[in-house]
This record gives C-alpha cells, structure tokens and sequence, in this order.
C-alpha cells in the first residue's frame, strides 16, 4: 500500500471519526486514501478553524482531535489553533503535508521548515521520512497529546514519501494511559494541612473536568464544607446551586469572587493550570500557602508558594483525600455574603429592557432558555469577561471558554466541533462582532453538515475588550471602531435563520424560537458596552 493508505489505517486504528481540515497539493495522497476509509473529512473554509474544531472535539472527548493542512500558509494557518489547543490543554494531532525531500535543502515553493515552526507550540512533532514508521509515529502522536497534561502532537508528512510504496505493515495496538496515584503519606500531609487551616479555599481548574473528577470534588466539599472558586475552564466542576460555590473567578483586580482569597490562610488548587489564571491576579505577595492536586507538580511562580504537591490521578487522590478528612463544619456565613452579591448582579438585570441590550440582560436570558447540560462556547472579546463572571453552570464542559492562548474566532468552528460531539444537545456560539468575522466563513460549514448550531452575535462594532482595558488605563480609547455588514443578509446567505434583536424584552423569546427550530440560526443582538466601565467602577470601590 502508500505510505498515506498507512497513515489512514493507523487513524482508523485509534478510533478517529473525524479529520477537520482543508485539501491541498501536497496531501492529496491523504485525500485519496480518505475515500476508502471510515472517516469523514470535513472541510472547513480557514485551517485555524479546523484546528478549532478538533481542539473542541478533544476538548469534549479527550480524544485527539485530528486537523490537516497543507504546506507553507495552509501550515502557518492551522498553527494558531493547534497553538491554542496546547495551551488548552486540548488533544490534539495536526498533520501537514509537506514538500518533498529532494527539495527541503534548498529555497523552494511554498516550503518552510514545519517541524521547527511547530515545535514551540507542541509537546512533540516528526517528519515521516521512511514509510516504515508510519505505525510508530502514528502510536506516539496519539500517546503523547493524551498524556498528562495533554495538547498538541504534528505529524509532517512530504508529498514525495505520501505516494511511497510501503511493505505490509499493521498499525500498533492502543495502550490506555494509567496515572499513579499519591502515596499514603502525602495525602495525610495533605489532610493535616485542610485540618490545620482556620479558612481554607478550593480554587477548581480545567484538570477537574479532564480527570472526570467533579464527583469526588462535590463529595469532597459536602464532607469538610470548603467553599469553591472556580477558574473560567474550571466552570461546573460544581454546581454554581452549591451554596458553597463562589463562582467564578479570572478578571485582573478586585472582584467578589477574588476577596476570598484575601482572609484564607490555605488556598487548595486542585486540577489548576498557571496559564489561564496568573496567581499574581489572587494571591499577589505570594503570602497565603498553596496546597496544589494536579497530575503535575506545579510550575514555579513566586506568587504560587506550594507547600505540598499531591501528584497523579486527580480522582483517585480527591478520593484518598476525603478518606483521610472528618467531617468538618465551618462558620462559612461570609461566603452566602458573596453569592448574593455577585448573584444579585445578574438578578437585578433580569427584567431591564432598555436598548441596547446590557450585558447582564443578554446573559440572564440565555441562562433562562438553556438546559443544564446545552452547550455554550464564548468566542474571545469583552463578552467573554461577562460570560465568564455570569453564565453559571451546573455541570462541567457546558461553558467552554479558551483562557489559555484564548485566540479570537473560536467559537463558531468550537460549536461544530461541539455539535458533532454531542448533537443531542443545544449549542450556542457566543461571539462579538469582531471574533465572529475571523471565522463567520465557518457558517457555511455548519450549514453544509445541517448542524443546527446558534450563533448569539453581540455587536457593537468595534473591538470592546480593547476599548475597556484602554479606557481603565488612559480614559480615552484608540482605533477599536470597525464597519460591519448587515449580518442578517449575510447569514442568509450562507442559509442559516437569521434573526435579528430590535427590542430590550425580544431576545428571550428569539432564543426560544432559534432553539425550536432545529435549524442553523444567527441571532443580531445590540449589545451596550457602556457597562463595561460601570463594572470597572463598581469593583474598585468593593471593600473585601
């Protein structure tokens, strides 16, 4: 067979149902041996937004998502997907094709070295230079992006070695990771420092959600009564119900959520990743002691002072852990002082009708409309900040937010990727005006797979994450204003519903009425940014 017949044969041979990516010239070979295969190729209009999708796949599965690209600038566009997958910590596996080895040595059309440009942004990478190892290198970009902590693999693959010859050879076995578990010793260290603290806190990242560890963390907590923050990935490890759930926490500065850092003498950070949440934000003189559950040992952060590292399986450890622990009651009465203020925030919108929509009126209403386990994907933006502060969760993975690279224009290739994941479920795109036109290309893509996606477009035609943070430093704003299209002619055009907000107290009834038509549906919501400030105000004159 090819060398690329092989390279399919082992995709097949680790369970991979989906290929996002865009055809080329130099992987053509893999595009052939895809019409005798199992699994579907699905293009998409832009490679970043196939690398999206199979980051949000691997996200949701914790399956590698697989995306494929040509060479020169089909590579350089797949590269900040894969880029922020890794820094999601998302599985991922990229391949690229590639020039042939008779001309890497020289300038040449198209060609830049793939494995240096990808290195820096993957835990591994290869060439196939030898049809020989297809099987090998196949086996270990599969086991390396699912390794703790996982991310991205790539995979170069030169046209000339793709239409190789190869002698039979059989793609490996798959072997199941296993991780250890924290030995006796350290988990009763680990209880007597949660004993000893008068006013411990949990601050719940992504590794619980990865680690199917949400279980054990709401046994843990209903055991020895600790409150809960929660990262923006961390979202739903527990259920923002818990009256011992502070939410969630991840602006820069003062917030309800971060003043119960302030009084605790032990912050417990249980499956947390250091990229999406710097500790500086929280625990910025580096005074109160961590007690740090992850599968790694922690990075090294002068505002991240560990006193102990339980390592390995985060499940299995929580689960050792509320062994070790009695039941312990605690005066907690300060924490139902910070949900009803924060939860009030939202509260107090919830019947405004003024226009544009405020942020905390487009919230309520889609919080209202969706059930626990719908999905929702927020692109990157000023609508993220709010999302993230206000969009609460009952269960993990039904907010997902990008808070490591946190590139723009994840959200409508993240909700295909989310859709065919789970289909069963509402999916809904979050996005601003200017992330949704960095990937809006996508919609045809949606449409093409009949995916009844919905797309909540705040607009307000400009950059306003970068407005905020200007008018915070300088009180004046610089070269954030854009033009937009009509929206709802474009996304007719592309075939989805399309529908538009004209009135304060109009959207929750539009939400109802996209989520019962089945169909691929962009909503046009005005949105008022002039809440951007007023929160900014508002949260310097807190007093923790």
């Amino acid at each position: 067979m090819k060398v690329a017949e092989l390279l399919i044969k082992c995709l097949e041979q680790e369970g991979v149902e989906y290929i996002f990516g865009v055809p080329g010239e130099e992987n053509i070979d893999i595009m052939d041996a895809l019409l005798d295969s199992s699994i579907q190729f699905i293009v998409t209009r832009h490679e970043t937004s196939a690398a999206f999708m199979a980051g949000t796949y691997g996200r949701l599965t914790g399956k590698p998502g697989v995306c494929l690209a040509t060479l020169g600038p089909g590579a350089t566009n797949l590269l900040t997907g894969v880029a922020n997958a890794n820094m999601d910590l998302n599985p991922i596996v990229a391949i690229t094709g590639q020039a042939g080895l008779d001309r890497q040595h020289k300038i040449s059309h198209q060609y830049y070295d793939l494995i240096h440009i990808y290195e820096p942004v993957t835990k591994w990478n290869a060439q196939i230079k030898k049809g020989e190892i297809v099987p090998e290198v196949i086996r270990k970009a599969f086991q390396v992006a699912t390794q703790e902590k996982p991310g991205a693999t790539h995979i170069d693959l030169p046209e000339d070695i793709a239409e190789m010859e190869v002698n039979a050879s059989s793609p490996l076995e798959v072997t199941k990771h296993t991780l250890s578990e924290a030995g006796d010793q350290v988990i009763k260290e680990a209880a007597k420092l949660i004993e000893q603290a008068k006013h411990p806190i949990i601050l719940a990242g992504n590794g619980i959600t990865r680690g199917h560890a949400s279980d054990q963390l709401r046994t843990l907590v209903e055991k020895i009564n600790i409150p809960v923050v929660h990262t923006f990935m961390g979202k739903g490890a527990l259920s923002w119900t818990n009256e011992l759930s502070l939410l969630t926490a991840g602006l820069a500065g003062k917030d309800y959520i971060t003043c119960g850092f302030k009084d605790s003498d032990l912050i417990i950070a249980i499956g947390f990743d250091i990229a999406e949440f710097s500790p500086e934000n929280w625990n910025p003189d580096g005074a109160t002691p961590i007690l740090h559950i992850d599968t790694e040992e922690a990075e090294t952060d002068d505002c991240y002072p560990v006193q102990l590292n339980v390592v390995g399986d985060i499940n299995e450890n929580l689960k050792k852990l509320q062994q070790a622990l009695s039941p312990k009651e605690r005066n907690n009465a300060w924490v139902a002082n910070v949900r009803k203020k924060a939860l009030n925030e939202l509260e107090q919108f919830k019947e405004d009708t003024s226009f544009p929509l405020k942020p905390q009126k487009i919230i309520s209403d889609l919080r209202s409309v969706l059930k626990e386990e719908d999905i929702v994907i927020s692109d990157v933006g000023a609508h993220k900040m709010w999302m993230a502060r206000m969009y609460h969760t009952y269960q993990p993975n039904t907010c997902l937010i990008s808070n490591g690279l946190a590139s723009m224009g994840i959200a409508v290739p993240g909700a295909i990727g989310a859709k065919i994941v789970h289909p069963e479920r509402t999916v809904v795109a979050v996005c601003g005006d200017g992330s949704f036109q960095m990937t809006g290309a996508e919609l045809e893509t949606a449409k093409r797979l009949n995916l009844p996606i919905i797309v909540l477009l705040w607009r307000d035609d400009g950059y306003g994450l970068i407005e905020w943070h200007q008018l915070k430093k300088f009180n004046r704003s610089s070269n954030i204003k854009f033009g937009n299209p009509d929206f709802i002619q474009l996304a007719l055009s592309y075939g989805f519903e399309a529908l538009q907000v004209k009135k304060g107290e109009e959207l929750k009834g539009i939400l109802e009425k996209a989520i019962s038509l089945k169909k691929p549906v962009l909503i046009d919501c005005p949105v008022d940014y002039s809440e951007n400030m007023k929160l900014t105000e508002k949260l310097r004159d807190i007093n923790c």
